[in-house]
């Protein structure tokens, strides 16, 4: 046992150096670690202000004023684990040996965590309540208008400027239904439909690509001149959908607008014996969802 241990306290901070390059919730979406570990529910308030400044006398007594409606909402928090293990033969040999043990199945066990918070930072978990980023019931989901013949609506069948047309439909509904407050800076693309805009040329002789064109072309870039994050998603987004459709989703990528709560990341807890001739290192998370805040910040196009 004293072995196991002296093992385990190398094998953990290799472990969490680790990053997975297809593991993307920590790149679109905001963490929240700051609950207390233990919290059993997270609350938050999904807020709408309006108001309109009016030329106004001193000697008035109708002060225009804004008006804020808050909306609560209340999350709970789930604990999840996965661990790993060794019977008494590994360890005997490894001791006899003088070999240290492998991380193979601290990673492993580090890696199938990610990949179920993943899992449920996108698409949620109906068992437990939880909703993500794709299929959030709260923001304004549209479907994508159809192509020149007015017989498909998928990007596939779509001119670039009929592609950039949606786009800028999607990052121009935010803006104008928050007022000029919002402008989204991030699109979300299942992978399929990105992996095409970037190998299909705009022309025989234009030698640029549909995404290069649409980087340099969508609104927000013109308006801000700053880049618009394209990213591509595996699996999520294939039937998130109005009648299982392949989804886009733009959104501001701020903690104002959207939160994955998440009070206990994974961590490993010690070694502990559990029969004659096993011991097991257990390790949990805690999770409480995403939190879309502010939803007129969001839009789902389906359809495409």
């Amino acid at each position: 046992m004293n072995f196991l241990i002296s093992q385990q306290t190398v094998i953990e901070p290799t472990v969490y150096q680790i990053r997975y390059q297809e593991i993307q919730y920590s790149d679109l979406i905001p963490v929240d670690t700051s609950a207390p570990e233990w919290i059993s529910s997270v609350t938050y308030f999904s807020m709408d202000g309006v108001g309109q400044a009016q030329w106004f006398s001193g000697k008035a007594h109708d002060m225009p004023n804004v008006d804020l409606s808050r909306e609560k909402f209340e999350t709970g928090v789930h604990m999840a684990g996965i661990g790993y293990g060794y019977d008494l033969e590994e360890l005997g040999k490894a001791q006899l040996l003088g070999m240290n043990l492998t991380a193979d199945k601290a990673t492993l066990a580090r890696r199938v965590s990610e990949e179920k918070v993943d899992a449920v930072a996108f698409a949620g978990d109906a068992a437990k309540g939880f909703t993500g980023l794709v299929n959030s019931s709260t923001p304004t989901a549209t479907t994508a208008p159809a192509d020149g013949t007015g017989s498909a609506t998928t990007f596939v069948s779509k001119t670039p400027d009929q592609i950039l047309r949606d786009i800028n439909g999607q990052l121009t509904g935010i803006f104008t239904g928050t007022l000029g407050a919002e402008m989204a800076d991030t699109l979300v693309l299942p992978y399929s439909v990105l992996l095409d805009l970037s190998t299909r040329r705009i022309d025989t002789v234009n030698q640029t690509t549909i995404l290069e064109w649409i980087e340099r072309n969508n609104i927000y870039t013109r308006t801000t001149n700053q880049p618009l994050t394209i990213r591509g998603v595996f699996g999520y987004l294939d039937t998130a959908g109005a009648s299982s459709t392949k989804r886009m989703v733009a959104y501001r990528r701020s903690p104002e607008v959207l939160k994955f709560h998440m009070p206990m990341p994974f961590r490993f807890f010690p070694a502990w014996q559990t029969g004659p001739m096993r011991f097991d290192v257990p390790g949990a998370f805690r999770l409480g969802g995403v939190d879309i805040k502010r939803p007129k910040s969001v839009r789902y196009l389906d359809g495409i």
